[in-house]
C-alpha cells in the first residue's frame, strides 16, 4: 500500500502547480511490463495536463516517465527516505548504455521528489527509448536503472496524449500500443556475396561450474551472439551452447560438448567486508597479454549501487574483458562473478574527480540460485582460517577452469546486437 500511495502522489505531484492534491488521475491506463500509469488532469480546472507511467525499483526509488499535453517530456524520481530542499535545482548527468552523458538539471518539488525537464532532442529521446540501462549521477551519488520495455512505453505515453486531447479523459481507455502484426514474407532474393559478410566479436571471461561442462559468465557477455566459444589458457577453443540466461541478475549458463578436467568450487558461507579477494580474467584480450591476468583487493562493501544487495563492491582492479570471471576468497573459493566497474569517465565529467577501485561482482547467493534453477550440480567450499593460500596457488588452480569467452556476431543480420564484454 505504501508503494501504491507513493506512486500515485509522485505521478500527480510531478505536474501539480501547488500540491499533490491539485492533480487528479490516472484516467484510463497504461500497462507496459512493470510500468503503470495513465492520464492526469488539473483538479482545479479539470484540464488535461499529462500522461505518465512509473515503476518501483528494488532500491525503493519510484521512477516516472511522462509527456505533457504540449508535447514536452520529463522524468521524475521519488524515494520516501530522501530529504531534499524544494526549489534548489542541482546538475544531473544521465548516461544511457555507457554513451556520452547528457547534462540536465533536477528540481526538487518536495523533500522526496525530483522533477527533470528533458531537453527536446531526438538523440536523447532515441537513446532513452533504445537503452537497456540508464545511470543518473547527482550530488555525489550514482543511481542505476534498468530500462525494460521503454521502447513500448514511450509510444504508449504518446498515444495517451494524442487520444486524450482528441477524445477527452471521459473516454480514456487502455493506451498501450498494440504490437505491429508480423510482416508478410519477403520475396526471394539473390544469395548475398560471401565476401560481403562481416562479423564482430567481443570477449569476456567464464569459469567451469560442473563436471558436465557447464560454464558461467555474464549475460551481457553473450547477449546477441551468433556463436560462442571458450578456451582455457593455451588450449584450443571449443564451441559453447547457451543453456539459460538471467538478464536481471546478469548471469548466463553455457555448456561445452565435453567435460573439463577441473571445476571451480563455490563458497557457501558469505564473505565479510574487508576480506581479501582475487579476480582472474581476460581483460583487453589481444591488446594486452593473451594469458589471463590476476589482480587482488578487498571486499569494500556488501552491496552495490543503490544498496543493491545482490552485489559485492570490490577494490580489485577489473577491466573490459574481466566480465563473467571468477572472484575468489583467499582460500580459492568463488565468492562472486565479476560484473562491472564504475564508469570513471561519466563520474569524472559530473564531479571533476576520477573514482578509483570501485568495481562490482555478483554474490554467490544469486549464482547458486541461478544454478539450482538450472538443475546444475556444482561443487561448494567452506572458508576456514586454515584455508588461506598464496595468490599464485589460487591462480594455478584457476588456470584449469577459467576460460576466455569469445562472442561472434554476424553483422549481416540487421537486428544483431553488439557483443559487450
Amino acid at each position: 500500500m505504501r508503494v501504491a500511495i507513493r506512486a500515485a502522489i509522485a505521478a500527480a505531484w510531478l505536474f501539480a502547480s501547488a500540491s499533490p492534491l491539485d492533480a487528479r488521475g490516472p484516467y484510463g491506463s497504461i500497462t507496459v511490463g512493470n510500468w503503470k500509469g495513465g492520464a492526469f488532469t488539473d483538479d482545479k480546472s479539470g484540464a488535461f495536463t499529462h500522461c505518465s507511467a512509473g515503476t518501483v525499483y528494488q532500491s525503493g526509488i519510484y521512477f516516472v516517465v511522462a509527456i505533457t499535453a504540449n508535447g514536452s517530456w520529463r522524468l521524475g524520481f521519488a524515494h520516501e527516505s530522501w530529504r531534499l530542499t524544494p526549489g534548489e535545482a542541482f546538475p544531473l548527468a544521465l548516461t544511457f548504455d555507457g554513451q556520452p552523458a547528457f547534462n540536465v538539471y533536477g528540481m526538487p518539488l518536495g523533500t522526496q521528489l525530483v522533477n527533470v525537464e528533458m531537453p527536446v532532442t531526438s538523440n536523447l529521446i532515441n537513446q532513452f527509448r533504445k537503452a537497456h540501462q540508464m545511470t543518473a549521477f547527482a550530488q555525489g551519488q550514482l543511481f542505476q536503472f534498468n530500462l525494460n520495455q521503454t521502447g513500448q512505453l514511450l509510444p504508449a505515453l504518446l498515444n495517451c496524449v494524442v487520444a486524450v486531447k482528441k477524445n477527452g479523459v471521459a473516454n480514456a481507455g487502455e493506451f498501450a500500443v498494440a504490437a505491429k502484426p508480423a510482416a508478410a514474407p519477403a520475396p526471394p532474393q539473390a544469395a548475398p556475396n560471401p565476401a560481403q559478410k562481416q562479423a564482430r566479436s567481443g570477449t569476456g571471461t567464464g569459469f567451469v561450474v560442473s563436471s558436465s561442462g557447464h560454464v558461467v559468465t555474464n549475460h551481457h557477455v553473450i547477449n546477441g551472439c551468433s556463436e560462442i566459444t571458450g578456451n582455457l589458457s593455451g588450449e584450443a577453443p571449443v564451441k559453447l551452447r547457451l543453456v539459460s540466461g538471467d538478464e536481471t541478475n546478469d548471469l548466463a549458463l553455457l555448456q561445452a560438448p565435453s567435460p573439463f578436467k577441473d571445476v571451480a568450487k563455490i563458497r557457501q558461507n558469505p564473505i565479510p567486508v574487508g576480506n581479501g579477494v582475487v579476480a582472474i580474467g581476460y581483460p583487453y584480450h589481444g591488446l594486452l597479454t593473451s594469458d589471463f591476468t590476476v589482480t587482488t583487493g578487498i571486499v569494500s562493501s556488501l552491496s552495490g549501487i543503490l544498496n543493491d544487495t545482490r552485489f559485492l563492491q570490490i577494490s580489485a582492479a577489473v577491466q573490459p574483458g574481466n566480465s563473467g570471471g571468477p572472484l575468489f576468497d583467499l582460500g580459492g573459493g568463488v565468492v562472486g562473478v565479476v560484473a562491472a566497474k564504475l564508469d570513471a569517465v561519466t563520474v569524472a565529467r559530473a564531479t571533476g574527480s576520477i573514482p578509483e577501485n570501485i568495481n562490482f561482482a555478483i554474490k554467490t547467493g544469486a549464482l547458486r540460485d541461478f544454478l539450482d534453477n538450472s538443475a546444475v550440480q556444482y561443487q561448494t567450499a567452506e572458508w576456514h582460517d586454515a584455508s588461506k593460500r598464496e595468490t599464485s596457488e589460487i591462480a594455478k588452480d584457476a588456470r584449469g577452469y577459467t576460460l576466455l569467452i569469445v562472442c561472434k556476431v554476424n553483422e549481416q543480420s540487421a537486428g544483431a546486437k553488439k557483443p559487450a564484454n
